[in-house]
């Protein structure tokens, strides 16, 4: 397999911690949706990361499809997210608030950074968005009572709500201050500091 996509985008990275914890074997194509603009076209005509080509020569687009197809691979019975019940749907939950945060915050990014001029309401709404999705992520970190939703170890929503808190603490740094969520930085914590996070992991650089 390979994963097209640069680890400094949460939703590339969370497929990546989950292919290393899964011990699938991939190849890491670190494109640029900027530099590499016609190279991901052969794969994926959205252009949009992540991209996972299986070894058929087919590729699969969008993080929580591609997490789907990877679960299936190894066994729902031992994937990182329950089969089915109240845990799951609390799982997919709070990953749908990480990622939708996620969402909002690269979309308001190219718009800040292409548009010469944004309206003021539309900016006010979407660095509103972007600390609403915060603050219930670190309402769902400050009610658990053990280390990881999912279990052991981190499962999916784990993974989700790290990855793209580290994401929007780089990227908006201007708005985001992770130290105004003390449980948000418990759990980042927790979770860089594990051999997998550090091992797929990258700096966010904005593009030039």
């Amino acid at each position: 397999m390979q994963l097209i996509g640069q680890f400094d985008s949460p939703f590339v990275r969370r497929v990546g911690i989950a292919l290393e914890l899964y011990g699938m074997a991939y190849e890491h194509l670190p494109w640029s949706t900027f530099g590499d603009w016609e190279r991901f076209a052969r794969h994926n005509p959205l252009r949009r990361v992540p991209t996972l080509v299986l070894d058929s020569g087919e590729a699969l687009i969008d993080s929580a499809a591609i997490l789907d197809h990877l679960d299936e691979l190894h066994g729902r019975d031992s994937a990182l997210i329950v089969a089915s019940g109240e845990r799951r749907r609390s799982a997919l939950r709070r990953i749908a608030m990480a990622t939708g945060t996620a969402d909002k915050a690269v979309s308001f990014f190219y718009a800040r950074l292409f548009a010469d001029r944004l309206d003021p309401d539309f900016t006010a709404r979407c660095e509103d968005q972007i600390r609403a999705g915060l603050a219930d992520l670190e309402a769902e970190c400050g009610a658990r009572t053990r280390e990881w939703w999912h279990g052991d170890g981190p499962g999916h929503d784990d993974i989700a709500v790290a990855c793209v808190a580290r994401f929007l603490s780089e990227a908006y740094a201007h708005l985001v201050t992770l130290g105004n969520y003390p449980a948000l930085v418990a759990h980042c914590a927790a979770a860089e500091g594990l051999t997998v996070f550090k091992r797929v992991s990258q700096p966010f650089v904005p593009p030039s």
